[in-house]
């Protein structure tokens, strides 16, 4: 498929919040304890939720930077495009990359919401929570109908209330949900306890899928303290690792068998043989692991029915793609991240998957999406004004080079050994 052909929903961007997006949400009361943007004795902006220091923007706000602009440190919202956090901008930033619609995650709450939950009082923090998803939902996705997947967060300290946050976003036509690649590192209850059943009926309920973005435990890949900053990054995507191999072992899927997880942001070529790896696993040890599987079924049977993945431009798993569930299987933009390929993704998109049947390209690049999110573009605009060359018509005017920011100096080095070996959540 040439790349002016191809109609592209991202399952996986992400947005630099404003800093008023609480102000039409927050009941009045409450309004002093929402969080806020604060300007830093060094001139950059960061976000604060009381006493909890939001994630910084850095490489979470690169899109269109020659890489020797990346930075790490928490910068300002001048020093990024408008596309990240310019609700209206960002779609010009889409046309002009040739995307048609992306699903968000959020940042400075943490890909799971971790600041937004770790507050201190946990009223406010379901507050504060319900506050963000109105904004999502109802100013960032409906401004601009069909371009947007929406994602809601829950407040994970109480399953219960989790659960209920869940069918009042399915009720706004929300399908999608963060949830940590691994609670437990949240000082939460494992995904083995029993403790998320609720939510996970829920889930099924309303048919939302669960987003286990990579990141969403706030741990990173183990590797020696002093390793290179290229360490970490090469490791970026173990998490998810983690996070599937619980997920095959788990023994809810029986009491829910319509519940899907996502993950997210950490490519697919390792997937294949992580699958071998524990049917060779239960072939030999489950005669004392006493594991079980329902008749027929075992860990790629439950990968293959439970559990979506994505890329961006990785063509390992493009030519693995024989051992997935192709049905399963999406596109990411990761805009404006630093591993995004914005504005050239159908380029890229192209070069992976363009020697594969159309069919096949069409399923992985947004079909899937469509499907598995609830999600329906073509009910807002023609389907022929959804390809690349049609977008990119609509926005002949972007300039693609963001020309603000800073060259990458030292400071950004001693940042990333400050953030990659301190605690995620610091106070104040």
């Amino acid at each position: 498929m040439h790349a002016d052909d191809m109609i592209l929903v991202s399952v996986d961007d992400h947005i630099c919040e404003p800093a008023d997006m609480f102000d039409a949400h927050v009941p009045d009361r409450y309004r002093d304890q929402a969080p806020r943007v604060v300007l830093a004795e060094d001139g950059s902006q960061q976000w604060w939720y009381g006493n909890l220091k939001g994630r910084d923007l850095g490489l979470n706000a690169v899109a269109g930077k020659p890489r020797e602009h990346f930075n790490i440190d928490a910068s300002r919202y001048d020093q990024m495009r408008a596309g990240c956090y310019d609700v209206h901008a960002r779609v010009e930033d889409m046309n002009a990359g040739g995307q048609l619609a992306g699903l968000n995650f959020p940042n400075f709450t943490g890909f799971s919401g971790q600041v937004l939950n770790q507050g201190p009082d946990r009223g406010v923090n379901e507050i504060m929570i319900r506050a963000y998803n109105d904004w999502h939902v109802d100013e960032w996705c409906a401004t601009h109908p069909g371009r947007f997947i929406p994602c809601g967060i829950l407040p994970l300290f109480d399953v219960e209330r989790a659960a209920t946050e869940l069918r009042r976003l399915a009720g706004k036509g929300c399908h999608a949900v963060t949830f940590s690649e691994n609670p437990e590192a949240l000082q939460m209850p494992s995904i083995h306890s029993g403790y998320w059943d609720p939510l996970f009926a829920a889930a099924c309920d309303e048919g939302t899928v669960l987003c286990c973005h990579v990141g969403s435990s706030s741990r990173s890949a183990p590797a020696a303290s002093d390793a290179p900053a290229s360490v970490k990054m090469n490791l970026s995507s173990t998490m998810s690792v983690f996070t599937l191999v619980d997920l095959l072992w788990a023994d809810f899927w029986g009491r829910f068998p319509g519940l899907r997880f996502s993950l997210t942001e950490g490519d697919i070529g390792w997937i294949p043989y992580f699958l071998w790896r524990a049917e060779h696993v239960q072939d030999r040890h489950s005669g004392w692991t006493k594991h079980t599987f329902a008749e027929g079924s075992g860990p790629t049977a439950i990968f293959r029915e439970h559990i979506l993945c994505c890329f961006i431009n990785e063509p390992i798993g493009v030519k693995l793609l024989d051992e997935f569930n192709v049905d399963n299987v999406c596109w990411e933009s990761d805009f404006p991240h630093s591993d995004g390929t914005w504005p050239n993704a159908p380029e890229e998109a192209a070069a992976v998957l363009g020697h594969l049947d159309d069919d096949v390209v069409r399923r992985i690049t947004h079909e899937n999406a469509m499907r598995h999110y609830l999600f329906d573009p073509f009910a807002v605009r023609p389907k022929e004004t959804c390809t690349a060359a049609a977008l990119r018509a609509e926005s002949p005017g972007v300039d693609t080079v963001t020309r603000v920011g800073r060259p990458a100096d030292e400071r950004d080095l001693e940042s990333w050994r400050r953030i990659t070996a301190a605690p995620r959540a610091t106070s104040r």
